[in-house]
């Protein structure tokens, strides 16, 4: 059952880690409260966050001058999520009771969760929050990380803001990262998770039973929805169909083999005249654990950050029509599939992030014409299955160019929260 003094329905706008990595000069969250303000007159009623919990409540690190920035290098600087501009230093507990206290101020709700076994310490200046991370057993980081969203949400409380949060996720796309470390690899990974993301979920409803909480997967995982875990108070899936954009993927490789990048092919097809040698670029020399510290891999980097974005465009949209089908119906089919279970368990559902996929920063496709009725057809889906949450893009937020396309955005929250 959804919490009485929570919205009936959650129009989300996605901020991940961003909103505590871009807080510097000129960054889309150097002011909380006009990025709030922003939102809420777009029409949202919610925010999606990495909350950092394992870093502010069991990493044991002083975070009172949380150093953070770029990768380095100019590495990843055009990569969406990735480009950061500004470093910055921040008391990361401040920072966290500012940005709740501000949501109260504006009445909007928050989903917590973490970015940390995926990305959120690669935006540290020092490596020490990352190899906290890697010191949990892998058998138990779920745990810890529910352990540390119920110490969040008692800190909240302490500050009177725990009304703020609509539910927590232990981690983002638990099977699409660094928590499926040690896993036998014989099944779909949503399977070898179940019990790890069991252990975590009831480490957390343990202590805040009060307090919904989501498993959260990449995708709707139709080929392992057995693996869901049974002691869940929600469900949250992203959607991301890909299609064409698979395409782009798997026929140069980039999140394959290096050694099987076509570089000719790309240099014709994707990429600007001055574009180095994919086997000449490297990041900086003393950034490998950031890269650890992360899961997007070289190939897909270097082609973001050295791609003509008109080029990439061009390329999806001259291949869409071979795929537009097969995308409405996979996107159709994967909200459906996923309310099925989400009736079957009798627990809310939630549609985090979607819908086509990891584009290049520059890249439009998705905020164009055809990816913005993606987004409406989208969401007319989450209306129809009632879904309790869902966004109008994963790009529709501060730190993209989505954010400023007002009309769409006021267009999708209303049917969200219409219904």
């Amino acid at each position: 059952m959804i919490p009485t003094h929570l919205p009936e329905r959650l129009a989300m706008t996605l901020w991940d880690f961003s909103w505590y990595v871009r807080t510097g000069p000129g960054e889309p969250f150097e002011d909380l409260d006009a990025a709030f303000a922003r939102a809420v007159d777009l029409g949202y009623n919610a925010v999606r966050i990495c909350a950092m919990p394992f870093l502010l409540f069991k990493s044991g690190l002083d975070t009172t001058a949380l150093r953070l920035g770029p990768v380095g290098g100019g590495y990843a600087s055009r990569v969406r999520w990735y480009d950061v501009e500004q470093p910055t230093v921040i008391d990361a507990r401040a920072h966290l009771l500012d940005f709740f206290r501000a949501a109260d101020r504006h009445r909007v709700a928050v989903i917590v969760s973490s970015w940390e076994y995926q990305q959120s310490p690669a935006f540290a200046a020092d490596p020490a929050w990352h190899e906290a991370l890697e010191a949990i057993d892998p058998d138990q980081r779920l745990t810890v990380l529910g352990e540390a969203q119920a110490d969040l949400v008692d800190f909240l409380a302490e500050h009177g803001l725990a009304h703020t949060v609509a539910l927590v996720e232990p981690h983002n796309e638990v099977q699409a990262g660094h928590l499926t470390a040690g896993l036998p690899g014989a099944l779909d990974p949503v399977i070898e998770l179940q019990s790890r993301l069991e252990a975590g979920i009831a480490a957390f409803r343990a202590r805040h039973p009060e307090v919904l909480c989501a498993p959260n997967y990449a995708g709707v995982p139709v080929g392992a929805m057995r693996g869901l875990p049974r002691n869940a108070t929600a469900l949250v899936f992203h959607p991301y169909v890909y299609g064409v954009l698979d395409d782009l993927v798997q026929e140069f490789a980039l999140r394959g083999d290096p050694a099987d990048f076509p570089q000719e092919r790309a240099d014709a097809e994707l990429l600007r005249p001055e574009a180095p040698r994919f086997t000449d670029w490297a990041p900086p020399a003393d950034a490998g654990w950031k890269l650890r510290a992360s899961i997007v891999g070289r190939a897909e980097i270097y082609v973001h950050d050295w791609c003509d974005p008109v080029k990439v465009d061009r390329w999806l949209y001259e291949r869409y029509g071979a795929h537009r089908i097969a995308m409405a119906r996979e996107l159709r089919d994967w909200i459906d599939v996923a309310a099925d279970h989400a009736a079957r368990l009798g627990v809310p559902l939630l549609f985090g992030e979607g819908w086509v996929g990891y584009t290049p920063r520059d890249c439009r496709f998705e905020e164009g014409p055809v990816g913005a009725q993606i987004c409406r057809d989208a969401v007319a889906h989450s209306v129809r299955v009632g879904a309790w949450g869902s966004i109008v893009c994963s790009n529709a937020a501060p730190q993209h160019a989505m954010w400023a396309d007002a009309d769409l955005q006021r267009e999708c929250n209303a049917m969200l929260r219409e219904g």
